[in-house]
Formats: C-alpha cells, sequence, structure tokens
C-alpha cells in the first residue's frame, strides 16, 4: 500500500466520517419534505383516519433514528448503517402507502369528482421518498466500506508493534 494510502486511513482514525453523516441528515430534509407536501393538503376529510396518524407516528420514528444514525456513522460504527439500510427500505415502502392511495383516490363534493392527490403531487412525494432512500442507503454503504478500511488498518497497527 502507498505512502498516502497509509496516511489518508490513519486520518481515519482522528477524523469524523462526514460524508455518511451528511447523507444520513439529507435523508430527513427529503423526508421532511415528504410530510410537509403531504400534510399540507387540504382535501376534504380524506386525510382525517387512523393510516395519517401512523404515518405522523412513523415520521417521527424515522427522523429520530436518522438522526441517531447521522451521529452513529460520524464515528464509523457499522452497527447504523444497517438501521440506515432499513430506513430507506421503509422509505421506498412507503410509496405505496400513504401516496399510492391517496393518488388513486378521489373526493366527491357537490356530485364533481376531485382527485385527493394531483399527478404532480404525486411525483415530487415520490421523488422525495425515493432521495431520501437513496441518502440512507449511500450513508450506510459509504459507512461499511470506510469503517471496514478503519478496522482492518487499526488491526494492521497491531501488527506492528
Amino acid at each position: 500500500m502507498t505512502d498516502d494510502r497509509i496516511v489518508k486511513r490513519d486520518r481515519m482514525r482522528y477524523t469524523k466520517n462526514t460524508l455518511s453523516s451528511t447523507l444520513a441528515l439529507l435523508g430527513i430534509v427529503f423526508d421532511v419534505l415528504y410530510f410537509v407536501s403531504i400534510y399540507q393538503s387540504d382535501v376534504g376529510t380524506y386525510y382525517y383516519n387512523i393510516l395519517i396518524g401512523a404515518s405522523v407516528l412513523y415520521n417521527l420514528i424515522f427522523m429520530l433514528m436518522a438522526f441517531l444514525s447521522s451521529e452513529g456513522v460520524k464515528n464509523y460504527k457499522p452497527g447504523y448503517s444497517w438501521l440506515l439500510m432499513a430506513l430507506g427500505l421503509g422509505q421506498i415502502v412507503r410509496i405505496f402507502i400513504l401516496p399510492l392511495s391517496a393518488f388513486r383516490a378521489e373526493y366527491v363534493i357537490k356530485k364533481v369528482s376531485y382527485p385527493v392527490m394531483e399527478a404532480g403531487q404525486f411525483t415530487w412525494v415520490v421523488v422525495c421518498l425515493c432521495i431520501s432512500a437513496a441518502c440512507c442507503f449511500a450513508s450506510a454503504v459509504i459507512n461499511l466500506i470506510k469503517s471496514r478500511q478503519l478496522a482492518e488498518h487499526i488491526a494492521s497497527l497491531g501488527d506492528k508493534a
């Protein structure tokens, strides 16, 4: 291994994994954009049900777990990568629950049917969820790679001592 690579790996012992941490926080930002778009919608009583309550609860849990993971990956802890992968998968699954059902639903006002969610809003919320998931996945993969490299480097230092 070249001296530059050894120095870069040795620096990892003293620096934070800011790329993985920033990506996890960016996943939270896109989740916030998603739920602001959903919750600002005023389409009669469609959203007044248990599904929206579960969605609010999931958003809170997602943001808390993603923030916790951003702090964990900042310190090269590989276990938080698995949590981020689960959160990313959860964001993908969410597309098929609330946004898809709202996109397919209609509400009636004075015998005129209106879509609960227009195509533009549906596209926006799906993009937000996909980017949020991609950020979680990228953060997880980068952290797994870097944490493995750091562990190997620390192990090699033990051999030289």
